[in-house]
């Protein structure tokens, strides 16, 4: 299986991730967390959903953890020059979303826009 935003894809049978056709390198907790934001692509995730389903934690436990990893994953997958696919939506979590979905509705708290 294959999971997609934009031109980045997550292959989870080999546990390879490329951008661009380009490989790039993932610790397995980079790894958990991105194909958690891609399998919840274009919804708002909190930190407390990050901590409880990629962490086995409470996520208030792990907020400043969650933030670090999160700016790993954005080093590791962000091309220069186009536009960014993980977002912060402050004070509740983070979305990953293509860059040219505007319409992402959401269960989870708050919609990603």
């Amino acid at each position: 299986m294959v999971l997609r935003a934009d031109d980045l894809e997550m292959n989870l049978l080999e546990r390879r991730v490329t951008r661009a056709g380009k490989e790039i390198a993932l610790t397995l907790r980079e790894s958990e967390l991105l194909e958690y934001l891609l399998r919840h692509k274009n919804m708002t995730v909190t930190r407390d959903m990050l901590g409880r389903d990629v962490w086995k934690e409470p996520g208030y436990a792990l907020t400043n953890v969650i933030d670090v990893f999160i700016n790993y994953l954005r080093r590791k997958i962000e091309k220069a020059g186009s536009p960014p696919l993980i977002h912060t939506v402050r004070g509740v979590g983070y979305c990953l979303r293509e860059p040219n979905d505007k319409s992402a509705a959401s269960e989870v708290p708050k919609a990603c826009s």
